[in-house]
């Protein structure tokens, strides 16, 4: 697996997944290796606002069990957590795809965060496919752009 894009080639039919922790695109290569085609096949997105909307609650306190000393305990970032659950749904997505047969051969492209949060949710199957994998944030560039920098 590489995670270096210069000159990189996407079969014909791969997929790119290029992912967030809020959005994903699935684009397929509708070209050849040398002149790639991307084609938005599928679009994910999550609604995941900011944490201080979602929990309003105080973070509980813990009494010890020796003394009178108490300790906060740390509050829930909702939000991270709203993304790691959109990681493993898009990984349960990804494995549906390798297992019915609809993929051969995939590119991962993904802010270095949301890669590292995918990466453990990934089977055995979507990871033998993984062709390369790219820690570039590019969730948010036209397909043309996102095509320039994966053909560079």
């Amino acid at each position: 697996m590489s995670t270096s894009y210069d000159k990189m080639k996407i079969e014909e039919g791969a997929w790119v997944v290029v992912c967030d922790g809020r959005k994903a695109l699935i684009l397929c290569n509708k070209g050849d290796a040398l002149f790639p085609n991307l084609r938005s096949h599928e679009v994910h997105e999550q609604d995941n606002p900011p944490t201080r909307e979602q929990g309003t609650d105080q973070p509980g306190r813990v009494h010890q069990s020796v003394g009178s000393a108490r300790s906060s305990v740390e509050p829930t970032d909702w939000q991270e957590e709203g993304e790691r659950a959109f990681m493993r749904q898009l990984a349960a997505r990804l494995d549906a795809a390798v297992t019915a047969g609809e993929v051969k051969s995939m590119v991962i492209v993904a802010a270095p965060r949301a890669l590292g949060a995918l990466r453990p949710h990934l089977s055995k199957g979507v990871q033998d496919i993984v062709a390369a994998e790219v820690d570039r944030d590019m969730v948010k560039l036209p397909i043309h752009e996102i095509e320039k920098h994966l053909a560079a």
